[in-house]
């Protein structure tokens, strides 16, 4: 059985998806794109979070303390798609109300996907600061 190797334009849109979902701090479509065992690693968390229910369990803590995200935008995308499977990275700009007020955030970020049947989960997403320049 051959993998499939999915297109650019198939994992721009599960990224999209992703993202949009985040801009909108729609916690249900934003999970709906990761596998139960997707791992996450944020330079602003202590831990690395081992799966998707972790990551659920700490996103719903920050939406009860009034979190949610005001505007969040991706630029300098790159995919590099392989048989079964492919990287996302890009530059994102995020602005959120923590519930105490607003903070922003430019970051770069890496998800990695695999393919899932006729669709495409994220396996695992990391974040890092973007520098000053």
């Amino acid at each position: 059985m051959t993998t499939r190797t999915p297109s650019t334009e198939e994992v721009l849109a599960a990224a999209d998806a992703i993202i949009d979902a985040f801009a909108a701090t729609d916690g249900e479509r934003y999970f709906a794109g990761f596998a139960p065992e997707a791992s996450f690693l944020f330079h602003t968390e202590s831990a690395r979070l081992d799966d998707r229910a972790a990551y659920e369990a700490l996103w719903q803590g920050w939406v009860e303390g009034g979190w949610r995200v005001l505007d969040c935008r991706s630029t300098a995308r790159l995919v590099q798609a392989y048989p079964g499977g492919a990287v996302f990275s890009h530059d994102v700009a995020t602005r959120v109300d923590t519930g105490e007020g607003e903070d922003a955030y430019r970051e770069r970020e890496t998800i990695v996907f695999r393919v899932h049947g006729e669709q495409l989960l994220a396996v695992h997403e990391h974040l890092s600061p973007a520098s000053a320049d």
